[in-house]
């Protein structure tokens, strides 16, 4: 299975979650008509699908929902990440929010429930 269908499947297995949101997040560089180097997406080391997880807040705070920025880098079994990958996900954890490398629809859904992926 390609890494492109694996995202497929789990947008599409992941949608089903009132609380989960996540958008293809497209990064790299492409020339213009000018011959200008326009880069794309979040940043390099983004990871391919960003978006939130809705959480339920402790009554200390009045049993608010907030959304945690969620950030999923899809590889295949055998795919690797890169530093700047590795970098990316560390810096959205410490930050607080859901963050990992998935494989399949099942490590994706333990990033958004923020547990460690198989």
């Amino acid at each position: 299975m390609k890494e492109a269908d694996i995202m497929r499947s789990i947008q599409l297995d992941l949608s089903k979650d009132p609380n989960i949101r996540l958008f293809r997040n497209n990064v790299g560089v492409l020339q213009d008509v000018n011959g200008q180097h326009v880069r794309y997406g979040l940043c390099p080391g983004s990871s391919d699908l960003i978006g939130w997880t809705a959480v339920e807040v402790t009554p200390c705070m009045v049993g608010k929902r907030i959304a945690v920025f969620t950030a999923q880098e899809v590889k295949t079994p055998t795919g690797r990440v890169t530093v700047e990958q590795e970098n990316f996900i560390a810096a959205v954890i410490r930050a607080g929010g859901f963050a990992g490398v998935v494989r399949d629809t099942p490590d994706a859904l333990a990033v958004c429930n923020k547990k460690e992926p198989k």
